[in-house]
């Protein structure tokens, strides 16, 4: 299998979102999730779905994330889809805007980023 079949299904199109993930699509999704994290910890992660850098970055963390045993809500950003949001997202939290981007939540606030090849778990553990 080559690497570019590691990325895509072979016919071209990505293949389908991991059933963890909790879209954000409005601002509402993402109040949702904000308000979420005064219960447990959350972690957004901002995709560029055409990047080829963000989605080889996807597939390594979901791999990670597969194999987590610890429970946490996954939420994912499509940027080029959801531009606003990630804005926003970056003016309430204060967290400068990268892609792809994880950024972890507790309390309302952001306690952890990490950007490009240093995003894995250990950001949100």
């Amino acid at each position: 299998m080559s690497f570019f079949d590691k990325i895509f299904d072979g016919k071209g199109e990505t293949t389908e979102q991991k059933s963890f993930w909790k879209k954000i699509e409005s601002e509402e999704d993402l109040q949702k999730a904000v308000e979420s994290s005064f219960q447990h910890r959350i972690a957004i992660f901002k995709h560029s779905t055409s990047c080829f850098i963000s989605k080889t970055v996807l597939k390594n963390f979901e791999k990670e994330i597969e194999n987590l045993d610890q429970k946490i809500d996954l939420y994912y950003l499509d940027l080029l889809a959801h531009r606003p949001i990630s804005n926003k997202i970056a003016e309430d939290l204060g967290v400068t805007h990268q892609s792809p981007q994880l950024i972890v939540i507790e309390n309302g606030k952001a306690i952890n980023n990490a950007s490009h090849q240093s995003i894995s778990v250990d950001q949100i553990i």
